[in-house]
């Protein structure tokens, strides 16, 4: 099997559409099509299901990707290694972050990362609150560290980088807000601002539709960007969950930001394409890690918002 047939078929098992694995392949869908033709008659079994409205593995072509996806890894890492050492890290690698304590980590770790790669230049931004995935699926990202979680196919995960403290947006002139803390049973005596874009796991884990005891959360408007929450709260629109560490960050008098008591942390971590995984990218996590272990960073990321 040639290496340009198996990266069809892990595209292709990626994406479960042949005309957008054609595109990021650069190549025609009938391209695509003999080759896994090619692969399935050499394999004597159907590695897709297809119709006209559906591609799915079949559970030999799950076994499949499974197996074939660690060599291929080991053969890309293999050439990026041997291109590294001729010449080093080159190009330009593109780091998402989502809440500005995350921009935070992720430029000093870029710093860390272009002392040992200078001629690789890193570009970052902030990921839209509305698709935190969705960068990554179009690889206008490489790699990014957001709030989690993010349960998709075909993204990889990395470790827990920092949890942080569940707080509570809230209107200045709320009863809540003169509160020290909340619990989650004060949910139901609010009207809760939720986003439009998210996959149903996000939204599930941080907006619940009910208290612990089962009492109904009421649902306010829902919205795609974090201004408009923080606009939509200061107008008595309703609640939104943070971290407590956005009162740093987010202040303004028309909100107050209270923690809670009994809710759990919001937790952060990196995520990347599992089939974009490359050399490059893992010397980058290998940055973030040790700079997020630094004494010097965790006291300052400490000092920002006090206990976390």
């Amino acid at each position: 099997m040639e290496l340009r047939d198996i990266e069809i078929f892990l595209t292709l098992a990626e994406e479960l559409h042949f005309g957008r694995t054609a595109e990021r392949l650069h190549v025609s869908p009938a391209r695509v099509s003999q080759a896994i033709k090619k692969q399935e008659r050499a394999i004597g079994a159907d590695l897709f299901e297809r119709s006209n409205r559906h591609v799915a593995l079949t559970p030999i072509g799950w076994e499949f990707r499974d197996d074939l996806l660690p060599a291929y890894r080991q053969i890309q890492d293999a050439v990026a290694k041997a291109a590294a050492a001729g010449r080093g890290f080159t190009g330009v690698l593109r780091i998402g972050w989502a809440a500005a304590w995350c921009g935070n980590l992720i430029v000093k770790a870029a710093d860390r990362f272009q002392e040992r790669h200078p001629d690789c230049e890193v570009r970052t931004e902030e990921v839209p609150l509305r698709d935190r995935a969705g960068k990554l699926r179009t690889r206008e990202l490489d790699l990014q560290l957001t709030e989690l979680p993010i349960d998709e196919p075909g993204i990889t995960v990395g470790p827990v980088l920092f949890r942080e403290p569940r707080a509570l947006v809230v209107p200045a002139d709320h009863p809540l807000a003169s509160r020290e803390f909340l619990t989650y049973e004060d949910y139901a005596d609010t009207r809760l601002i939720t986003l439009t874009g998210p996959p149903q796991s996000f939204l599930d884990h941080h907006f619940p539709l009910r208290t612990p005891s089962g009492r109904p959360i009421p649902r306010g408007p829902a919205t795609v960007a974090f201004p408009d929450v923080l606009s939509l709260v200061g107008m008595g629109k309703g609640v939104f969950p943070t971290s407590t560490r956005a009162r740093e960050y987010y202040s303004r008098p028309d909100i107050a930001i209270v923690p809670f008591r009994d809710a759990p942390t919001i937790d952060f971590g990196l995520q990347w394409l599992t089939s974009g995984e490359t050399v490059v990218i893992r010397e980058f996590v290998k940055a973030v890690l040790e700079t997020a272990a630094d004494p010097l960073w965790k006291s300052e990321f400490s000092r920002s918002s006090g206990p976390a």
